[in-house]
């Protein structure tokens, strides 16, 4: 999974570092643009969450001094760890067999299932969005929405089962339409 994180961290350096304008929305701004973007997010979707957003984005100190291509990835590179993180969290539970009935049980396999396709489900997606493919990139995190949504569906199947998972498939989820709504703000004005 390191090699995942360092491509990424390359990725963010070369948006950086390297100046790229089609728009004046690729263009660097000020350090506010994670309010901004968090704003605009919440503003379009009532199911967006400013909070979580601006909290997210603010733990990596290099997204306060980004454009909107940084912003993206930086939120691709937060949902990749998140996904990578639960995959560990799952190997572990998985090693107690006895904390878990076999529904339990078996639905944690299933969420580990999803999850080792969403970790490379989301480095497709940079690199989608990194080839400007924006249109591939939504939809790949829109299916990784989708496998974090599955996985925590799976416990609802059996009355009283209670998710282990609950937070983490939940901060996925933000995470990626964090992701999701700047690629929708970054292409807004570009014509297809």
């Amino acid at each position: 999974m390191r090699h995942c994180s360092y491509f990424l961290s390359f990725c963010l350096f070369y948006f950086l570092v390297i100046p790229h304008g089609k728009s004046s929305n690729t263009s660097a701004v000020c350090v506010d643009i994670i309010n901004q973007t968090c704003k605009t997010c919440a503003d379009e979707s009532a199911s967006f969450n400013y909070n979580f957003c601006l909290t997210s984005l603010q733990t990596v100190p290099v997204s306060h001094a980004t454009n909107l291509q940084g912003l993206a990835l930086v939120a691709m590179e937060l949902a990749l760890q998140n996904a990578s993180n639960t995959v560990s969290s799952i190997k572990e539970l998985l090693t107690n067999t006895t904390s878990f009935d076999s529904f339990a049980f078996a639905c944690l396999e299933d969420c580990m299932e999803l999850y080792l396709g969403a970790v490379l489900t989301i480095v497709d997606s940079v690199g989608a969005f990194l080839s400007e493919h924006y249109i591939n990139a939504k939809l790949w995190l829109s299916l990784v929405v989708e496998a974090a949504t599955t996985c925590e569906e799976g416990f609802a199947e059996k009355k009283g089962e209670v998710s282990p998972l609950t937070k983490k498939n939940h901060d996925l989820i933000q995470l990626c339409n964090t992701a999701l709504c700047i690629i929708h703000l970054l292409t807004h004005d570009i014509p297809s």
